[in-house]
């Protein structure tokens, strides 16, 4: 039997508004993925959470912007989401249901976008170990960034994949017509609330 997977992206309060780089509708989002655990939860093998757990030492591996120098919001970034800060903790949301997840951190000094570049803290596995084959669900933070990254990344190692659309926000708003024409043709599908009856249903429709 397929292994079904759902994974989270960076549902942080850094990524939330009022956060250091605040996606709006990100703490909507945050509240729809709690959602979805606690309904649909059941119907996965596994549920994995990732935080961006970056060093605040340095420039993690150039991802923050070093002033004078601006973040360009493409490759540098104001800081963020540093490990063991209140803004690299889950939103509110996600950590009230943290007791069904297991916890990925990633980027620790060096950029990292994806979540299969991450580890599960509790069991030391690397995430990029665990998705091949498997079926995917991928829902969090943000669209054009970890999210897209996380996608197709499990793409290229045969998973399945799937992004539930209503579940993610993006940094560049204007910029998801692209975002999508590139997961459709990858093979990533993206599922909307009038496609589907359950995202956590064992069948994969369009």
């Amino acid at each position: 039997m397929t292994t079904r997977l759902l994974i989270i992206v960076d549902v942080q309060n850094d990524f939330c508004e009022g956060g250091a780089l605040g996606v709006d509708g990100g703490g909507a989002i945050a509240e729809k993925v709690a959602d979805l655990v606690r309904e649909h939860g059941a119907g996965y093998d596994r549920i994995l959470a990732s935080q961006d757990w970056h060093r605040g030492d340095t420039d993690n591996g150039g991802h923050f912007a070093v002033p004078p120098a601006a973040p360009d919001f493409t490759d540098t970034w104001p800081v963020h989401c540093v490990a063991g800060t209140d803004g690299a903790a889950l939103h509110p949301a996600v950590a009230a249901v943290q007791d069904r997840v297991e916890i990925v951190h990633k980027g620790y000094g060096v950029p990292a976008y994806s979540v299969l570049e991450g580890i599960v803290v509790a069991t030391g596995e690397s995430v990029q170990d665990l998705v091949a084959g498997c079926d995917i669900d991928v829902v969090g933070l943000a669209y054009d960034f970890c999210v897209r990254a996380t996608a197709l990344g499990a793409r290229e190692v045969g998973a399945s994949v799937r992004v539930l659309r209503e579940m993610t926000a993006a940094v560049h708003p204007a910029g998801i017509p692209a975002l999508e024409e590139e997961l459709v043709a990858a093979g990533v599908e993206i599922v909307r609330t009038a496609d589907r009856r359950d995202p956590g249903a064992g069948s994969r429709e369009g």
